[in-house]
């Protein structure tokens, strides 16, 4: 019985996939995937700074306080109430006085991961890949995210094996030609042993947290 490469690769990069994503889920809630929220959290779309606009809003300072460590909530607190402050005596220093706690704010969210600050980014800059993690975290779904990288990590694994069957069949004719076919088969390898990894890594991390 011969098996189709193809749809076999193909499973093989949405069972990897599946596992990465699945790991991530605790309850319906994808709470391991904080990582890629901090990869984002310099933009102004990312949650950090929406955490920012609704306290600034609502007045509270505490849903800011769970982005940055213990030991920075006085820091923080002190500007959130300066902001507030500015934004009730001229309307006209509201955006500035917002940009201000923005940027105090992933400043120290920032060096609290012991990242460097380079500045607020636009809304929409965030890779693709984050922007449907994002998607997932509000709609407590990570069948979407699973489906969208499935088809990447599919795409890569096909690409990578079809040019090493390529390389394959002129292997035997020259050295070169095998060590093209060498180099194809290391990079298709390693390209499936670092998806692998990454899925055994998150899910041994997801056993360790359920002990």
């Amino acid at each position: 019985m011969k098996i189709n490469a193809s749809k076999l690769l193909f499973v093989v990069g949405v069972s990897v996939v599946l596992l990465i994503v699945m790991s991530f889920v605790d309850n319906g809630r994808l709470t391991l995937l904080a990582p890629l929220l901090f990869a984002h959290c310099d933009t102004l779309g990312g949650p950090v700074v929406q955490a920012a606009k609704k306290a600034l809003e609502s007045g509270d300072v505490r849903p800011v306080l769970v982005w940055v460590q213990k030991q920075d909530e006085e820091a923080i607190t002190k500007a959130f109430k300066k902001t507030l402050e500015v934004r009730a005596i001229d309307p006209r220093a509201r955006e500035l006085a917002d940009m201000y706690f923005f940027e105090t704010l992933v400043r120290i969210h920032r060096a609290g991961e012991g990242a460097p600050y380079t500045g607020l980014k636009p809304a929409g800059t965030e890779e693709p890949a984050i922007a449907a993690a994002d998607k997932a975290v509000e709609s407590g779904k990570a069948d979407p995210l699973a489906h969208e990288i499935s088809a990447h990590v599919s795409e890569g694994i096909t690409k990578r094996f079809r040019e090493l069957m390529e390389k394959k069949k002129d292997m035997g004719k020259s050295v070169e030609a095998g060590r093209a076919y060498v180099a194809a088969y290391v990079t298709f390898i390693h390209y499936v042993e670092r998806l692998y990894g990454d899925a055994a890594a998150t899910a041994e991390h997801g056993a360790k947290a359920d002990h």
